[in-house]
């Protein structure tokens, strides 16, 4: 039987409960700086941020660069590191997941370096790499393996031991069950680290930037701060925010798609 997704129609109080909450936020937020609440040197309101907002989108100035440049270099960066988290940290995750001696070769090194938080990483990154594409794209990478190993580990490690040793009973090798019974049975796991991954590329990102960048969000964030402006700040951080936000969206959409597929 074909898989086929039920859509539940959302009452509307749960449409608008969303909208209603994101504006009281911003409306609060606007009569705390608008009043004094907060001062204007400490915070920027939202108006002010949004004009900021679309003087940028043309204006290089005062950092250098329009808002479209630093969120494109922001994103390669993200982009490049996390496909290799994926392309590394997954089919790394499975095999130590199945294989003894893949783990007891990786997983001594990977227990050594995880703890490690991948910032403390950019000062020798820095003296690798310099300050371009390679070195933000290396801290990146160190942000998103560790989610993608440890969920296709456990992924694999939780697979129906009673159907393993059917397998086995039937005759099938070490790599038939892995192939056939270890990897789909992961799957779950894996989609899992899809999101985990992102959010620790995204936000190792930005630290990445903040320290060590002539360009991207979290640059300009640190020329607001350098310069005191607070709207600069501001919109360095709705920026990373959103474009996060976007980005996560599209995965949980591609999520959906794959796993639907796989149903059928």
């Amino acid at each position: 039987m074909a898989y086929e997704e039920v859509k539940v129609k959302k009452p509307l109080s749960l449409i608008l409960l969303p909208i209603l909450s994101v504006l009281t936020f911003f409306v609060v937020w606007e009569l705390m700086v608008q009043l004094d609440v907060v001062p204007k040197t400490m915070l920027a309101a939202p108006t002010q941020v949004g004009s900021l907002f679309v003087t940028k989108l043309s204006d290089p100035n005062p950092d250098g660069a329009t808002i479209f440049i630093h969120a494109w270099v922001s994103a390669q960066e993200a982009f490049i590191g996390y496909l290799l988290a994926l392309g590394i940290g997954l089919p790394l995750g499975l095999f130590m997941g199945w294989f003894g001696v893949v783990r007891g070769i990786a997983r001594p090194l990977f227990e050594l370096i995880r703890p490690i938080p991948p910032i403390a990483w950019i000062p020798l990154t820095i003296f690798w790499f310099g300050i371009g594409l390679g070195g933000k794209v290396f801290i990146i990478w160190l942000g998103g393996v560790v989610p993608c190993v440890i969920n296709a580990f456990v992924g694999v490690r939780m697979t129906n031991p009673t159907l393993i040793q059917m397998a086995r009973t039937y005759g099938a090798s070490d790599w038939q069950i892995f192939k056939t019974l270890c990897v789909p049975s992961a799957l779950p796991m894996v989609f899992g680290a899809l999101q985990i991954a992102l959010a620790c590329c995204w936000t190792n990102l930005v630290g990445a930037e903040l320290l060590a960048a002539d360009q991207g969000l979290g640059y300009l964030i640190t020329m607001g701060r350098r310069l005191a402006l607070p709207d600069l700040v501001v919109l360095g951080m709705v920026s990373v925010g959103l474009a996060g936000a976007a980005i996560g969206v599209l995965i949980d959409y591609v999520e959906r798609r794959l796993l639907a597929g796989i149903r059928r």
